[in-house]
């Protein structure tokens, strides 16, 4: 199906084309474009193969939602006409090597050629912490794949490596919470698995901050929260916010690849997988190599000043929580 083209005014040159704009850093991301002054004045146009499912993003000002498959060449190149620039957000967590090669490495080969095709130089593509060539995960290899299509098209790219991302509808937290809500322990496989959870408001702010930055062209950011936690302290995070504080199982590595392979066999997305366990191998942190959070004048926001605001008992949960913007 052909999208229509975004509405455009004399004042509002061009749009910003956000691919996967749908989900939980999209939906973050467009509320801060939203925001008055924010994003040079520009529409954006979010593409989605369900319409239905996101119909509250049609009451944001300045978002035009469009039915198109952005895996459809001709689609995707008319959904960069006229733009400004794009945002890739696509991503899946649980998948199959073909899965993974079509989202993570295709669709940016495909938005690459697309991009030339239209004139459209400005990318910003968020990627995760720990993609690497070599990595043990197909997650993460895939991941770095995406990373360097992008790169070898000479566009004017900058690439985002989140740590996880917590901030309410996350599926990290929700879920423990849930877990220990309904039973009396929590086996965890990956306890000791390493992160530096990072508020998804913040991510959505580092986005916006790169589009209207031409100095963060050719760069790439670690974004990742103030505090490391392992897997461990992040369900007890959850339990203790939550209400429900539940002992935790900590299961060893045969036993984890046992529970994992079990859990991809039950219907619906899987809760974790081999390769999710992996992906736990690389300490999701970030390196000190790369620019992070504060480069962009940005000032992390913890955990533990967040996940009350949307885990606690009766809480009312926020997408724009603690503070009504970032300080330029």
């Amino acid at each position: 199906m052909r999208p229509t083209g975004p509405q455009q005014t004399r004042e509002t040159p061009g749009h910003w084309l956000v691919l996967g704009g749908t989900g939980f850093v999209g939906r973050a991301l467009l509320d801060k474009l939203c925001q008055p002054g924010r994003a040079d004045g520009r529409r954006a146009l979010v593409p989605t193969r369900r319409p239905g499912g996101a119909r509250t993003l049609t009451t944001l000002p300045m978002v035009d939602l469009v039915a198109a498959d952005v895996h459809d060449d001709a689609v995707l190149a008319g959904l960069l006409a006229g733009a400004a620039g794009v945002v890739n957000l696509v991503a899946i967590l649980h998948g199959s090597e073909a899965q993974f090669e079509r989202v993570h490495v295709a669709l940016p080969r495909r938005l690459a050629a697309a991009c030339r095709s239209a004139g459209v130089r400005r990318v910003v593509h968020v990627s995760a912490l720990g993609a690497s060539a070599d990595a043990p995960s197909r997650y993460l290899r895939s991941k770095a794949r995406g990373e360097a299509v992008l790169r070898d098209a000479g566009l004017d790219l900058t690439v985002l490596r989140p740590s996880v991302i917590f901030g309410a509808q996350d599926r990290l937290l929700n879920l423990f919470a849930q877990l220990q809500r309904l039973a009396p322990v929590v086996p965890l496989a990956g306890a000791d698995a390493r992160f530096q959870p990072v508020w998804v408001c913040d991510v959505a702010e580092a986005v916006a901050r790169c589009l209207a930055r031409p100095e963060t062209v050719g760069r790439t950011y670690e974004l990742a929260g103030p505090d490391t936690l392992t897997l461990a302290e992040l369900v007890q995070a959850a339990g203790r916010h939550s209400g429900r504080p539940r002992p935790i199982w900590p299961l060893g590595r045969g036993l984890a690849r046992l529970q994992a392979g079990l859990m991809e066999w039950l219907p619906g997305e899987p809760l974790m997988t081999r390769d999710n366990l992996d992906s736990m191998r690389v300490p999701n942190v970030a390196t000190g190599e790369l620019p992070g959070l504060a480069e962009l004048g940005i000032r992390p926001e913890p955990l533990s000043a967040v996940a009350p605001t949307y885990l606690a008992p009766g809480s009312v949960a926020r997408l724009d929580g603690l503070r009504a913007h970032h300080r330029l």
